[in-house]
């Protein structure tokens, strides 16, 4: 048996908001840095409703100056697959 784990997308989103505030960047600000044309993108990230695509994830590391692995949560079940 293996233990699988799995990305908890709303403490993820937790994380990422808690660390868009203390780096000092509005939603609006990650907007532009993304070019996006609306926020909603960030705000579903920010909710745990979708997570950023891995080359996201690597901007979003950089400018909020931490790791991926900082940003996403990793939680890991108590079931057993296999």
């Amino acid at each position: 048996m293996i233990t699988v784990p799995y990305i908890n997308v709303v403490a993820t989103g937790q994380n990422i908001d808690r660390m868009r505030i203390a780096a000092g960047f509005s939603v609006k600000d990650m907007q532009a840095v993304f070019g996006f044309a609306t926020p909603q993108a960030i705000y579903k990230w920010i909710h745990g409703t979708s997570l950023p695509t891995i080359d996201n994830l690597v901007i979003l590391a950089a400018i909020l100056g931490v790791t991926m692995d900082d940003i996403v949560v990793v939680d890991i079940p108590a079931r057993r697959c296999g």
